[in-house]
């Protein structure tokens, strides 16, 4: 019988993963399957140990379950102890294990994917909350020249900042403080969402700055049509989701997928 593998959320019938997971495993010659789970708010835990119970080898976790997920895991990963979050769960020898690929993800779409070097750049994130905890490590692991977090409430920023002080050049900083141009920004907040833009000064940007929005849509984010208002490239958070789809995918079976014919799948939908 083929591997089982899914997706937990709620809600989660919107989610991509299993078409992007079909189109790994048939690219890698892997029988495996993938679907969707739908976990009661309250019953996160209760779905993962009776889907191991069952015999799943692995399962995704997205929203809300992100940061209970880390809680429920018997091992955790070095990057998912940093994030404080799990999105990736191996069900091995009676034990739930723990990954987070969503940072890795994230490096690979800007490195690879858009062709942007991140060493001794100087790169911007903006928002301190668990999408921009989950890839701190990740992006000091490339070696940024200096890493800035921004955000509304700076004592946030500031305790993120002091939490990865020892793994590469990281600052907090108010939206209003600061300065000159980045060659790096990642949008981290859920401004999208409301269709806000993070009050970043529009000298921020520059013709030779990424901005990439973590949201992907249809259509163009607000802040990715600000950023090119001011002169950025702009990238949305699809390449991110398939790449860290790809790093799960490495985690569970040992190899890694190509990404270049779903990504391009999946952006002409």
């Amino acid at each position: 019988m083929a591997d089982r593998y899914c997706v937990i959320g709620n809600p989660v019938a919107h989610s991509k993963s299993p078409e992007i997971h079909a189109a790994f495993a048939r690219d890698c010659g892997i029988d495996l399957t993938y679907g969707t789970c739908l976990a009661p708010l309250d019953g996160f835990a209760a779905t993962v140990r009776a889907l191991a119970a069952q015999g799943f080898s692995g399962a995704n976790v997205t929203v809300p379950f992100k940061l209970e997920a880390a809680q429920l895991c018997d091992v955790l990963s070095a990057r998912a102890t940093a994030a404080g979050a799990v999105n990736t769960l191996v069900f091995r020898d009676g034990r739930i294990e723990g990954d987070n690929t969503d940072g890795a993800g994230l490096v690979a779409d800007i490195v690879r994917n858009a062709g942007v070097p991140l060493h001794g750049k100087r790169v911007l994130l903006l928002g301190a909350g668990g999408a921009a905890r989950g890839v701190m490590l990740p992006l000091l692991a490339e070696g940024p020249r200096e890493l800035v977090i921004a955000n509304r409430t700076r004592a946030t920023a500031e305790a993120l900042a002091a939490r990865f002080a020892d793994a590469g050049a990281v600052r907090a900083s108010g939206f209003e403080e600061l300065d000159g141009t980045f060659d790096v920004i990642v949008n981290a907040t859920s401004a999208s969402l409301a269709d806000s833009v993070p009050p970043v000064p529009p000298q921020a940007f520059s013709p030779d700055t990424l901005a990439l929005d973590m949201m992907y849509g249809k259509q163009p984010t607000v802040f990715m049509e600000f950023a090119a208002q001011n002169g950025a490239r702009v990238r949305d958070g699809l390449g991110m989701l398939v790449e860290q789809a790809a790093e799960a995918f490495y985690v569970w079976r040992g190899v890694r997928p190509a990404t270049q014919g779903i990504l391009r799948q999946l952006r002409t939908q």
